[in-house]
């Protein structure tokens, strides 16, 4: 039987498609524009039918037909392992729960821990001539979804892009159970405009980048501005390696710094694991030999990443302690994101060749309850806070008023250099509290 035969007779409706799902079952719609949109809306109309159904994800871009079809939770369930604003209001709700990772094992997860899922549901390209589907903008970690699914649906999608390989990019319809055709508009995630403080955060970081340099940008608007800077610099033979692609990446391209002649794998090649921006950079992106779509696990493996010298990871932050432990996705015990790749790159860059991880946060905020201004170099982290980046990994935290250096340093020269990028009338307040804990050094 001919590919083409193979597609039509797997090719059936929504509704005949979700028919397979049973009370009980977990169900993976892999990540970010993987989601399936017409079999979501399927799946929530059989809400009256099941019982205690999982949805795992990961970055939802675009709300869920089964939770909103389910205000109460009594059928559906979300379990998300990077939260994106809908989750984060989800979680609120007690609708979503986080699945805590090291980006990186994502994968290992799903072959060595979970083992198992009932049913995986992606969207995905147009079938190639080769009997190929491509996983667009959302490898991470699809392919061991895939591999460890009892059952496969792929919702095909005319609209998507073709991510060319790297690794781990593509699923076969020979391991297809059932195909879906069903049109939805692609998620546009543009980044947003940059405030005056991430500017003076930018002007800090751009000039301690060298030529050559091979740029990860983390997720977010600051890490994005940062990148796109770097299309107006000076610069030249710019690296990307990076579990995000984001606009800067065009942008350092389109200005013809981005070459990735100087990395020391991948060469000539942008490496990613998925993507996420504007419509010009799925246009990029789609059937462009020069970008190489790769799984989390090769992405973000800090002894991949370190084989490129002057390796440059960029990440936001909401707040550092002076003990220089980063917390990057709660606020006290709400959970806002996900440690994503932050370790990882952390990790990785400090191991390459001249590399640098610069972690950033605006130095203080307004409380929303009492309108008083709070710093976000804290004397210990709130109650509930989750360490992202761990004091022993940290290296240059940024704010708007300078650079702390905390690799290889005590614990009073951290202190120190933490209160130095910490808002100036702040600054007597976090001293007397280092003084208590005993990690402030006395001038004599």
């Amino acid at each position: 039987m001919s590919y083409a035969e193979q597609y039509k007779s797997k090719l059936v409706s929504p509704e005949k498609a979700v028919s397979v799902v049973k009370s009980g079952d977990w169900i993976d719609y892999g990540f970010g524009h993987t989601k399936p949109v017409g079999l979501d809306s399927a799946l929530a109309a059989r809400k009256d039918e099941l019982k205690d159904i999982n949805i795992r994800h990961c970055l939802s871009l675009s709300a869920h037909a089964c939770l909103e079809a389910d205000p109460e939770g009594k059928v559906f369930t979300l379990n998300n392992w990077h939260f994106s604003g809908y989750d984060r209001k989800k979680h609120d709700l007690g609708r979503c729960y986080y699945h805590p990772m090291i980006f990186r094992n994502q994968p290992l997860f799903y072959r060595k821990s979970i083992k198992s899922l009932d049913v995986a549901m992606l969207r995905v390209s147009k079938m190639d001539k080769d009997g190929f589907f491509s996983t667009h903008m959302g490898n991470a970690a699809v392919r061991a979804v895939a591999d460890v699914a009892k059952k496969i649906i792929l919702e095909v999608n005319p609209l998507l892009p073709w991510a060319m390989g790297g690794a781990e990019e593509t699923i076969h319809i020979s391991e297809v159970d059932y195909v879906v055709e069903f049109d939805s508009k692609i998620e546009v995630i543009p980044p947003a405009a940059p405030t005056e403080i991430d500017k003076q955060i930018a002007a800090h970081i751009v000039p301690l980048i060298p030529n050559g340099a091979c740029i990860q940008l983390g997720i977010g608007g600051l890490p994005n501005y940062i990148g796109s800077q770097l299309a107006h610099s000076d610069l030249k033979d710019l690296g990307c390696h990076t579990e995000m692609l984001v606009d800067a990446y065009f942008h350092m391209y389109e200005a013809g710094k981005l070459t990735n002649k100087k990395k020391g794998i991948d060469k000539n090649k942008s490496a990613y694991a998925f993507a996420a921006g504007s419509q010009f950079l799925y246009d990029w992106l789609n059937e462009n030999p020069s970008l190489a779509s790769y799984p989390v696990s090769y992405t973000n493996a800090p002894h991949i990443m370190a084989q490129n010298d002057n390796m440059v990871s960029i990440n936001a932050c909401v707040e550092v302690d002076l003990f220089g432990q980063v917390s990057s996705e709660s606020s006290g015990p709400r959970h806002i994101s996900g440690t994503g790749g932050q370790l990882d790159y952390a990790t990785g860059a400090y191991m390459s060749n001249g590399g640098v991880s610069f972690i950033c946060c605006n130095a203080a905020y307004t409380d929303k309850k009492t309108g008083a201004k709070k710093s976000r170099i804290v004397p210990m982290l709130p109650q509930g806070s989750i360490v992202t980046v761990p004091r022993t990994q940290a290296h240059l935290i940024v704010t708007e008023y300078g650079v702390a250096d905390l690799a290889g340093k005590s614990t009073w020269q951290r202190a120190e250099a933490l209160i130095n990028i910490a808002p100036p009338d702040l600054r007597d307040g976090l001293i007397k509290e280092a003084e208590k804990m005993n990690i402030w050094r006395k001038k004599w």
